[in-house]
């Protein structure tokens, strides 16, 4: 249970100071007797008549608990089967992902498992795909078009570095772009306006299924994107491609040649090792698992095409729910009336009034 208003609980300090008054009151009205021993009276009080006498005023302690919390607006999130799912493939396309480690190479074998991966969506799922290299693309918005999708896929062209940070802000305005309740992501440059963040556990019925097989060293910071990402309760799900050893560099094919959108050139950057050469497994696990951990998502390391293949198919897309945010005041506010109409109730039979 999560709070609009939280600020209004510290109104729930007038309880002890309500219990303080209680306490002063009742010795103000001690009776002025001497006892041998204090507690032999005690003792000869029976415990019905000291829980008569102290029941109401518990009762209307938990009455008025009940109303503060209610005045603070507490919300429950209920998860229910959303009629309309959204999938952002982000896909790394730096020039590392030309290494041969992964036959025919990983760009391919990339290619491959998310075509795959499109083909056994329902076709009601939109399904974007954003390239990302040194700056990230949307290649493809949001359809349910598959013969669109896989053309999309396989045009991919490589580029120089890689931008986690700037693949997830850009899946998440590719998402803003058909739900209207995700907002756009916020830059340097832009509007200063940041949306308010969902509760904790509202999710959208949107998620990002990040590929990468490098490290970030351009853009945005991973972290800071995925923050953005949690804001809007928009899931990431990152997977870790490239085995330990690395691979020569590998031709990705004539359509990559010379055709790099995202820096230009004809050297590939984006892994370890620069331009040619070997590129070696240089994954950041550490922030891969920490932007899954952080927006609710998951992270898998694959090593093989077969890996990539049963990591797709391992994603949880085939039912995805949309966690509404759903306001409980009041709830606590008739439990609120409800104990102090008891209390009320108790004390008139109990203590009539002379």
């Amino acid at each position: 249970m999560a709070m609009l208003w939280p600020g209004i609980l510290l109104f729930l300090a007038l309880i002890p100071i309500a219990i303080a008054i209680y306490i002063w009151g009742l010795r103000r009205r001690k009776v002025a007797v001497r006892y041998s021993s204090l507690s032999l009276v005690r003792a000869a009080l029976p415990r019905f008549s000291r829980l008569r006498r102290h029941l109401p005023f518990g009762l209307f302690l938990a009455a008025l608990a009940s109303l503060i919390i209610a005045f603070g607006r507490p919300v429950a999130v209920v998860a229910v089967p959303s009629n309309q799912t959204t999938i952002i493939l982000a896909i790394d396309v730096s020039g590392s992902m030309c290494s041969g480690d992964i036959e025919p190479n990983r760009l391919r074998a990339a290619e491959a498992a998310a075509v795959s991966f499109i083909e056994s969506q329902e076709t009601s799922t939109h399904i974007g795909v954003v390239a990302f290299s040194g700056f990230a693309e949307v290649i493809q918005t949001p359809t349910t078009d598959q013969r669109a999708l896989e053309t999309a896929i396989n045009s991919l062209l490589t580029g120089r570095w890689t931008a986690i940070g700037s693949a997830i802000l850009k899946s998440i305005d590719a998402i803003a772009e058909i739900d209207e309740n995700v907002w756009p992501s916020v830059t340097a440059g832009s509007s200063p306006v940041q949306p308010p963040p969902v509760p904790n556990g509202a999710y959208a019925p949107s998620i990002i299924v990040l590929l990468t097989d490098g490290a970030s060293n351009a853009g945005p910071e991973p972290l800071a994107a995925a923050q953005q990402a949690v804001d809007r309760g928009v899931r990431v799900y990152t997977i870790g491609f490239g085995t330990a050893y690395g691979g020569e560099f590998v031709e990705c094919g004539p359509r990559f040649r010379g055709n790099e959108p995202f820096g230009g050139g004809s050297s590939f950057g984006g892994g370890p090792g620069g331009g040619g050469g070997r590129f070696r497994r240089g994954i950041d696990e550490v922030t891969l698992q920490q932007i899954a951990d952080m927006t609710g998502g998951m992270y898998y390391s694959a090593e093989s095409g077969s890996e990539l293949q049963s990591v797709f198919q391992s994603l949880p897309t085939n039912i995805i729910f949309n966690h509404e945010v759903t306001e409980i005041s009041v709830l606590f506010t008739a439990i609120g009336l409800a104990l102090a109409m008891i209390g009320i109730t108790l004390s008139m039979l109990w203590h009539p009034l002379p």
